[in-house]
This record gives structure tokens, C-alpha cells and sequence, in this order.
């Protein structure tokens, strides 16, 4: 189960807002969107200590890193750019053009291609290191998150309405399929690629499993509020789900999708990186301005 083991503080902002973070695996460093102050923050989770402020990401949103790569990439939703970093250093090495928006972002490790969904103009673009434009799809709809399903060779985005998750060719950026989710607005996506499944939170307040194979539903579990943020544990086979309202992080099984812990974060925070070699999850709290450190452990739930 989870359990507080203390947090971190970052530089406070006032209103203080935080959108997706992700964990570079090797250092443990986290990295996340602080949107209101048009930051990235890095955390050295090892030290639980914040590392630097990495300026010029006008309403940071989506953070992804490129683990093999060595890169962070960081959508500057209010400048239509991404933010490529280096890693090791914090620095941001070029900025990258792309559509008024950006949002939702994926890695093609094999291609070294990025997916850039935007919330405005409702497309997908694949570009490469240098920014070159590859391809721009358009979508059904506003996209969500998305990832990359290497296994198969192909994209998932979410999308909010008409309800789905839209399946993009990997080599072309072309949507080859469209699988209807049975829950208002899909948000929230991860991938359970060794059972071939993956999981959607949606607005409608369920997680949805289903088979990645064709899109059927496997099953459902309603949660305590709006989701947002979602990682998957594949060692415990659980799902971590972060609610800004009422502020709370709820476990997931995912082999049952029954919800088997509640604990209670702060109101706002409704987003999360999850470090899967060091078990840790961190929730970024947004009324006192620090990440909370979760270790997984196999202590009872608190419901």
C-alpha cells in the first residue's frame, strides 16, 4: 500500500498550479509542470530536496521524459512550443513550434519521434529531435493524455468528446482505429503491456480497463470524484489515481479493478510521477506547494 514517508518543498507561487510530472528512472530526479508559474521544477527524490527551476515554460502542462534519450520534454501550452532538456543538466537545449496548444505528449524511443497533442486545434503532430514536422492528424476531438504502445507499434490518446481513445500509427501518425470508452470524458492513460491492457480515468468518475488488443471493455471501478493523473504499478499490479477534488489518491487493483486504498493528499492536487525502481509515488500538492513523498509497501490500506 502507500504509505507518507514526508515531502518536499518547492519555491512557492502564488496561486501555485501543477500539471503532469514524470521520473527520469536512472537518477530518480523528478521533473514537473508548475503551469501558474510557467516552470518546470526538478526534484532530486534521492535527497528530498528540490534541484532547480527550469524557466520559460509558459502554462507548463504536459512533462514527459525520454529515458533512454536523456531528454525532458516540457509543452509550453501558452507559447505553442515543447521544451526539449537535457536531463543531467536542467538545460533546455532548443524549443520546438508546434500548434497553439500543447498538451499531451509521447515518446517513440525506436523512431526518436515526439507525439504532441494539442487542446486547441484538435490534432496530433509527430516531430523528431529537431523539430521537424512529420505528420499532423487530425483528431475526433480534444485530446487528453496519450502514450505510446510500443509492443504494438502505435499511439493511444484520449479523447473527451465523442468519449474514446483515438489509435494512431506509429510510422504515419494516421488514426487506424477509434475505441469507444463507456465513461464521460477519458483523461488519465496508462498501459499494462505485458497483459496487453490499459486503463482510462475518466470525468464520468470510472477507470476503464480494456484489452488493447481491440478496445473491449474488461472492466470498470468507480472512484470518489473527476480523475486526473494516472500510473501504473505493473510489479503490484495496481493503479494510482489522483482526484483534485476531494483531494485524495486512490489505489487501484487492477486484476480486480476494485478500489483497495483512499488516502487523502489536498484538495487540488491532481497529479502524480511515479519512480517504479524506487516504489515511490509523488503527489504534487498545490496549497502547500510541495510533493508529497508515498512509499509502496506491504502495509495494511488506510481506507
Amino acid at each position: 500500500m502507500l504509505s507518507l514517508r514526508g515531502t518536499i518543498p518547492i519555491p512557492p507561487h502564488a496561486p501555485s498550479e501543477f500539471d503532469h510530472g514524470d521520473v527520469e528512472r536512472r537518477s530518480g530526479r523528478v521533473f514537473v509542470a508548475h503551469t501558474q508559474a510557467g516552470t518546470v521544477e526538478a526534484i532530486d527524490g534521492s535527497e528530498r530536496q528540490h534541484r532547480l527551476t527550469i524557466e520559460g515554460c509558459a502554462e507548463a502542462s504536459g512533462v514527459l521524459v525520454a529515458q533512454e534519450a536523456g531528454f525532458v520534454f516540457a509543452a509550453a501550452r501558452g507559447a505553442g512550443q515543447v521544451l526539449v532538456i537535457e536531463a543531467d543538466s536542467g538545460e533546455v537545449l532548443r524549443t520546438i513550434p508546434v500548434d497553439p496548444r500543447p498538451n499531451g505528449l509521447a515518446w517513440d524511443d525506436t523512431r526518436q519521434h515526439l507525439l504532441v497533442a494539442d487542446v486547441q486545434a484538435n490534432t496530433a503532430r509527430r516531430v523528431n529531435l529537431q523539430g521537424d514536422l512529420l505528420s499532423s492528424t487530425a483528431l475526433p476531438g480534444r485530446p487528453r493524455w496519450c502514450v505510446f504502445d510500443a509492443a504494438r507499434d502505435r499511439f493511444l490518446v484520449n479523447i473527451r468528446e465523442p468519449a474514446c481513445v483515438a489509435v494512431l500509427a506509429a510510422d504515419t501518425g494516421a488514426v487506424v482505429s477509434q475505441w469507444a470508452i463507456p465513461s464521460a470524458g477519458p483523461h488519465g492513460l496508462d498501459l499494462e503491456a505485458a497483459l496487453g491492457h490499459a486503463f482510462v480515468a475518466c470525468d464520468g468518475g470510472q477507470v476503464v480497463g480494456i484489452a488493447l488488443a481491440d478496445g473491449h471493455v474488461l472492466g470498470m471501478a468507480a472512484l470518489a470524484g473527476v480523475p486526473d493523473a494516472i500510473w501504473l504499478n505493473a510489479a503490484r499490479h495496481q493503479l494510482y489515481v489522483a482526484i483534485g477534488d476531494p483531494g485524495v489518491v486512490q489505489v487501484v487493483d487492477t486484476s480486480t479493478m476494485r478500489v483497495i486504498q483512499t488516502l487523502a493528499t489536498e484538495p487540488g492536487a491532481h497529479t502524480t510521477a511515479f519512480d517504479p525502481q524506487r516504489q515511490v509515488l509523488y503527489v504534487f500538492l498545490p496549497v502547500s506547494c510541495q510533493a508529497g513523498i508515498y512509499a509502496v509497501t506491504d502495509e495494511g490500506a488506510q481506507q
